[in-house]
């Protein structure tokens, strides 16, 4: 596989062509204004949307991915803010592809995800709309045409994928739904034969040790995070770009890894007296964050050398509550010969083979057992010293009986 040269330059792109107006709905940075790269990840075949997004300068990539069909047309997993910029760039290919013929929701909690589906769909009157079964919305459950989602070319994903109209050249899983007290979680993931590619939301992920290059058109957030004290003034180096990154990838992953104290709020209001930034964007100099010297350990032990992983905040919050469900899962889709892997969020494409999508889930077992034999989980596993925070938000939650208590290992 290889990458498309094309990068966006924002300088010959008016600001208008970024805009995304319904940002209020899920206000996440960078609100309305999302750029977009696409990137060619199989000639002729596979291409990769990205945006990003996040919260407090904590941002990844979020993904969609288009894939030609043999028959003619496009289908679109997990859509993105469909800004005037992105929605040319899949008109790019509309031209010379097709039209899109399918459009893929596969996941129930993901609002993140969700919140673009309805206005995707509208720029592709024809296309049909696919969602996972049991969607769900807070504090209301409504409809999906209350959801933005188009009524008259919106249906479920059926169990059987052979009864969907593109079987022929996809098959899919689902896992779940796993109840979450007043949520649910699950994740449809889809196997592109052809390619031997498998398309999955947030259950797996990998993360690159530098940033990517949708988060280097922006990288404020980068230098941002780089900072060790609020008076710090970050040039703007590739050295801080990947120190920005490799901490923000600690954050939205664990929230607060072993290596990261937070400072008392006496000290941050005095600290941001003396920052050198006092606007809006800097957050009016505060900065609570106080990393410990050897906080790249943390980071290193997470990326592994680039290995599949399954997020610490799912291995704590989410799956531990369906240990059996998630591994007859894993099984299934582990049953495919693809190749390739590509996430929702942070690196992509990914060059994994089933076994290693496998052993990513061994940590819901008490004795993991991979390819006929025993694998050897501890030196898969993520240091356990930066799952406490986790920990005990897992602890709060449950015994306030907002979510069910995890179930044993399987």
């Amino acid at each position: 596989m290889a990458d498309d040269e094309r990068i966006v330059n924002t300088q010959q792109i008016y600001p208008k062509d970024f805009s995304w107006g319904l940002w209020p709905v899920v206000p996440l940075y960078p609100y309305g204004r999302r750029l977009t790269i696409r990137q060619e990840v199989l000639k002729d075949t596979i291409w990769n949307f990205d945006q990003i997004q996040g919260i407090f300068y904590v941002v990844v990539p979020i993904r969609m991915t288009v894939v030609k069909l043999e028959t003619g047309g496009l289908l679109v997993y997990a859509p993105v803010a469909p800004t005037p910029e992105c929605i040319r760039l899949v008109n790019e290919l509309v031209a010379e592809y097709g039209n899109i013929k399918y459009i893929i929701l596969p996941t129930i909690s993901g609002i993140e995800h969700k919140v673009f589906v309805g206005p995707f769909a509208r720029y592709f009157p024809t296309a049909q709309v696919f969602v996972a079964p049991h969607q769900w919305s807070f504090p209301l459950n409504l409809p999906l045409s209350w959801l933005g989602l188009p009524p008259k070319r919106t249906q479920v994903l059926p169990e059987d994928s052979s009864k969907t109209p593109f079987a022929d050249e996809f098959d899919y899983a689902m896992l779940g739904p796993i109840g979450l007290g007043p949520g649910r979680f699950a994740e449809v993931a889809f196997f592109h034969k052809r390619s031997h590619t498998l398309l999955v939301t947030d259950s797996v992920l990998s993360i690159p040790e530098d940033p990517p290059a949708i988060v280097l058109l922006d990288p404020y957030p980068l230098l941002f995070h780089a900072k060790d004290y609020a008076s710090d003034i970050v040039a703007d180096s590739q050295v801080n770009r990947r120190k920005g990154w490799q901490r923000i990838c600690l954050f939205a992953l664990y929230f607060q890894p072993s290596t990261l104290d937070i400072r008392q709020w006496s000290q941050v209001l005095q600290d941001s007296l003396k920052a050198p930034q006092r606007s809006r964007k800097a957050y009016f100099g505060l900065y609570p964050f106080k990393w410990q010297s050897d906080w790249q350990r943390s980071f290193d032990a997470l990326r592994g050398d680039g290995r599949l992983f399954v997020a610490p905040i799912l291995q704590t919050l989410i799956l531990n509550r369906a240990p059996k469900e998630t591994i007859d899962w894993a099984d299934k889709v582990a049953s495919w010969d693809f190749e390739w892997i590509i996430s929702c969020h942070f690196d992509s494409p990914i060059k994994a083979q089933a076994h290693q999508f496998r052993q990513a889930f061994s940590f819901l077992e008490k004795q993991p057992v991979v390819s006929g034999g025993l694998f050897d989980s501890s030196s898969y596993a993520l240091p356990e010293e930066d799952f406490k925070t986790l920990r005990e938000i897992d602890a709060g939650l449950n015994k306030f009986g907002i979510v069910p208590a995890a179930k044993e290992k399987v």
